[in-house]
């Protein structure tokens, strides 16, 4: 499965850049393949267009804004949240009106920080995380592009086989490499992963939990969101909650957008964000380095081009129901347009 070959995951929610990042402007970014420019009009309302000013073609993430609303860098045309021409400065006032001019809008929405948009659209609602009722803080910790498809990203957050090599210098065991059993309830718009692994609690990692031991177990639920959303919710004896988000969002067929955020139900006094950053850090990095080793077009079918093993349960569960999903859509009348003028 390429990307950008496949329409389905044109209809999914995406984060794409953090709002704050366009408090200055608006910016360019590239979705699926797809040239966009992300802005927030006069309301503070997130807003996604086609990335080309439909009078001479400029890239409108060039721009800037002006009364509210995004004005083209080239020529100063004024465009609304919808793609709509609202401003020509260069006619006189009584034809402002841009009348049915226009280009493409995407839907758009803010939700935990960022900056959502769907192509087409959505099979499903941005989730809800039960740790905002909860009032667990949240960290923003990663928003880095990594070379690799994001579906890798995702069967890697599910392996239990990875942890003994792949993070052996943080906390992996070599020493005990068989994966931990685990249990899966399937829904809807992905699953939840149900699992305990014991691991071993280095001295970085023993000043955020606030354990002394050197080894721990891990209580896990890991919740997969179709097609490249996790939520992997670890408590520990202790009782401290530690919830890691985390999106691939595709930019391209090679290229994904890593977002990735964390709640816990302790205070900065307990832990500081940047040390539970740090220690995030050094097992992402251990993630990012073996997975853009990997192959960005993964096969959905059982072809022969990749084995699996008991424990690739999870992954092999994530290729099936995307396989499903795409013929049951496939088989369903095209009733459904690409761009939205209106909320």
């Amino acid at each position: 499965m390429l990307a950008t070959q496949t329409p389905l995951l044109r209809r999914f929610w995406y984060p794409l850049m953090p709002l704050s990042m366009l408090a200055d402007g608006p910016k360019p970014f590239r979705l699926l393949g797809r040239d966009l420019v992300l802005w927030l009009d006069g309301e503070g309302q997130p807003a996604v267009l086609e990335d080309r000013c439909c009078h001479r073609t400029a890239k409108l993430s060039k721009g800037f804004y002006e009364n509210g609303r995004l004005a083209c860098g080239y020529h100063g045309w004024e465009f609304d949240r919808h793609g709509r021409v609202v401003r020509i400065p260069q006619h006189p006032p009584e034809r402002q009106s841009g009348g049915r001019m226009s280009t493409p809008a995407y839907r758009a929405a803010a939700r935990y920080g960022y900056l959502w948009c769907a192509l087409e659209e959505p099979l499903f609602p941005i989730p809800d995380f039960e740790e905002e009722a909860e009032g667990c803080r949240r960290i923003d910790e990663f928003y880095e592009v990594w070379n690799c498809a994001g579906l890798r990203v995702m069967e890697n957050s599910f392996d239990n086989a990875h942890f003994s090599f792949v993070h052996r210098a943080s906390f992996g065991d070599q020493g005990h490499p068989e994966p931990a059993k685990l249990e899966i309830e399937e829904y809807p718009d992905g699953f939840l992963m149900i699992t305990e692994v014991p691991v071993r609690n280095p001295e970085i990692q023993k000043k955020v939990l606030r354990m002394d031991s050197d080894r721990t177990v891990r209580m896990m639920r890991g919740r997969w969101y179709m097609p490249f959303l996790r939520k992997l919710r670890i408590r520990y004896p202790n009782g401290l909650s530690h919830s890691i988000v985390t999106a691939a969002t595709p930019i391209d067929d090679t290229r994904s957008q890593i977002v990735q955020f964390v709640y816990r139900n302790d205070t900065e006094a307990d832990a500081k964000a940047e040390d539970i950053i740090a220690f995030d850090r050094l097992v992402t990095a251990e993630d990012r380095d073996i997975l853009e080793s990997t192959d960005p077009d993964v096969p959905l079918d059982q072809t022969g081009r990749e084995y699996n093993m008991v424990s690739d349960r999870p992954g092999v569960l994530m290729r099936r129901m995307l396989l499903d999903l795409m013929r049951s859509e496939a088989a369903r009348p095209a009733a459904r347009n690409e761009t939205v003028t209106a909320d």
